[in-house]
């Protein structure tokens, strides 16, 4: 998979940047298949998202997310994270 910088939905449906997740995780995309996984350090997939290259790509799919950067947490405490 490329190292290709985009957009994907979080799990809370926060808009978040593949250069940076946040949570300590990583990003693996394909920019071919506009795929992205969200992995730990160790390599233990969390997260399956598309990518959107641009905000504008993000607007034209109808999508309506909030940016986050990665100091934002993932999940909430009462869920375990």
């Amino acid at each position: 998979m490329s190292g290709a910088l985009g957009f994907f939905v979080d799990w809370d449906g926060n808009l978040r940047s593949t250069a940076d997740p946040g949570g300590g995780y990583l990003c693996d995309v394909d920019g071919v298949a506009r795929y992205v996984a969200v992995t730990t350090k160790t390599g233990t997939l969390v997260h399956e998202a598309t990518l959107y290259r641009t905000l504008d790509a993000v607007a034209k799919a109808g999508i309506t997310a909030s940016l986050v950067d990665g100091s934002v947490p993932w999940g909430k405490k009462s869920e375990g994270f």
